[in-house]
């Protein structure tokens, strides 16, 4: 009975070169020892290379780099290119790892004769030091272990004694800069996936990037995937918050000379800042987690990711409603997997428009049923004063068609009330935190009425000038 399968190897590793996203699948069941030939194993373990730097794993990439480490063989590497990709990758995977299974049991049964023989040891410790080795065996194709309880009561208790050690005794995981919405949420915990969501214009993105900055403040890194503006527009908005520059102003380039000076102190601070914008327009789930990926392991510091939005990410999946299961769940695992927060804002559907009470529920996600199951907290974005501006133009509108003038009792204020309404917590309290709105400066700031009586956070007050 042969132990290995060397067209079975060459056609997994062929399927991986006719299609990369094929390694993620293989990787999760094998390793490159699984492979019966070495060439095999080399050219596995580089494929593993060129994933985690991001790189194309295609024929000429892994050709380069095998001739780098001197592992190159010509006649093998045309062998792999000229055998047909399997199909059933996966399966084909499971073979193989059943096969490296059965020759590491040929070699623990050498093992065993040459420990029974040669070691003077008493028979119970031989059988300990066996036993040992057939366990490492049999959990070799787990991706992970249970954890019993006396290490899941360890780690506890040494992550409460870590918070208890923290002087701020209101926020334990990435603190927001807003008071009170981290009086809510005690900040954002590692592997959270928070949903940002709000109809148009009610400053989605606006609030989003204010937690950025705050974050970029207590210098940890903050990635931004931009997939509806360019990163220069995004950079407008930061910088018009955190010098509370008027952002038409800026736009404009009509800036005074105070506003120059403000600008470019801004844009000294941020620029020395660990902050990271992808603005690829047409991006799925698998390239932003290679990319995060990527950024963690080469910036430590990196403490908070940003999807705007979520609706925009692309996917293979014909149906809309899956598609969003799949990246709602991818995004929550690389949370998890990363150790940061994510934040993804997502839209609302039309419909809650029709209600006389417009503020948003969690049925008024779009695709909301994958959404609301995998994130840890859902926020919506609500200012009653968008609509009341939309309800007097509309009503202006009207009056002019039939010829008729019209008294317009609504002003636009450049600060307006906002709420921010968590409607779900997986690890906390519901319920609304009042802001303000600063509409020239695309700002959120506190609405506190006595400050004195607030119990004190590492968040200031007001949104602090970068």
């Amino acid at each position: 009975m042969n132990l290995y399968n060397l067209d079975i190897e060459r056609g997994i590793l062929s399927a991986i070169l006719f299609d990369g996203k094929v390694y993620e699948d293989v990787a999760a069941i094998l390793k490159p020892s699984d492979f019966y030939l070495p060439f095999h194993q080399y050219v596995f373990e580089t494929m593993e290379e060129l994933y985690k730097k991001d790189l194309p794993i295609d024929e000429i990439f892994l050709r380069d780099e095998l001739k780098k480490k001197g592992k190159y063989d010509e006649e093998l590497f045309l062998e792999i290119l000229g055998t047909a990709p399997v199909e059933a990758v996966e399966a084909y995977a499971r073979e193989i790892k059943d096969l490296a299974t059965k020759r590491e049991l040929i070699h623990l049964s050498n093992e065993i004769k040459k420990i029974v023989l040669e070691e003077d040891k008493r028979a119970i410790e031989e059988v300990e030091e066996i036993q040992s080795k057939l366990f490492s065996i049999a959990t070799s194709n787990l991706s992970g272990d249970f954890k019993n309880s006396s290490i899941i009561i360890s780690d506890t208790l040494e992550f409460i004694k870590k918070q208890a050690a923290k002087k701020n005794k209101i926020v334990t995981g990435l603190d927001t800069g807003f008071v009170e919405l981290n009086r809510m949420t005690s900040g954002f915990g590692e592997g959270d996936l928070i949903i940002i969501a709000a109809r148009p214009s009610m400053g989605k993105t606006a609030f989003a990037l204010n937690i950025a900055l705050n974050v970029l403040k207590q210098d940890k890194g903050v990635a931004v995937f931009s997939l509806e503006m360019p990163a220069e527009q995004l950079m407008l908005r930061m910088m018009s918050a955190a010098g509370k520059i008027p952002l038409q102003d800026i736009r404009r380039g009509n800036l005074n000379d105070e506003e120059w000076s403000k600008l470019s102190a801004v844009a000294d601070e941020l620029s020395s800042k660990p902050l990271f914008v992808d603005d690829e327009g047409n991006i799925n789930i698998h390239t932003i987690r290679a990319k995060l990926r990527k950024l963690k392991a080469q910036n430590p510091e990196l403490s908070l990711a940003i999807i705007d939005y979520l609706q925009l990410i692309s996917s293979d999946q014909r149906e809309r409603h899956l598609a969003i299961a799949e990246i709602s769940r991818s995004l929550k695992l690389l949370a998890r997997e990363l150790q940061i927060p994510i934040i993804a804002l997502s839209q609302l559907n039309r419909a809650l428009e029709s209600r006389p009470n417009k503020r948003p529920m969690l049925s008024d996600l779009r695709e909301s049923g994958a959404i609301e199951q995998d994130a840890d907290i859902i926020m919506f974005i609500y200012r009653d004063d968008v609509y009341k501006a939309m309800e007097a133009k509309q009503k202006q509108k009207e009056a002019l068609e039939k010829g008729k003038a019209v008294e317009i009792d609504f002003q636009e204020k450049e600060v307006e009330d906002a709420e921010i309404i968590i409607g779900k917590q997986r690890n906390g309290p519901t319920g609304t935190v009042d802001m303000l709105f600063h509409k020239k400066y695309t700002l959120f700031t506190d609405k506190v009425s006595e400050v004195n009586e607030i119990a004190p956070t590492e968040a200031t007050i007001e949104m602090p000038t970068i």
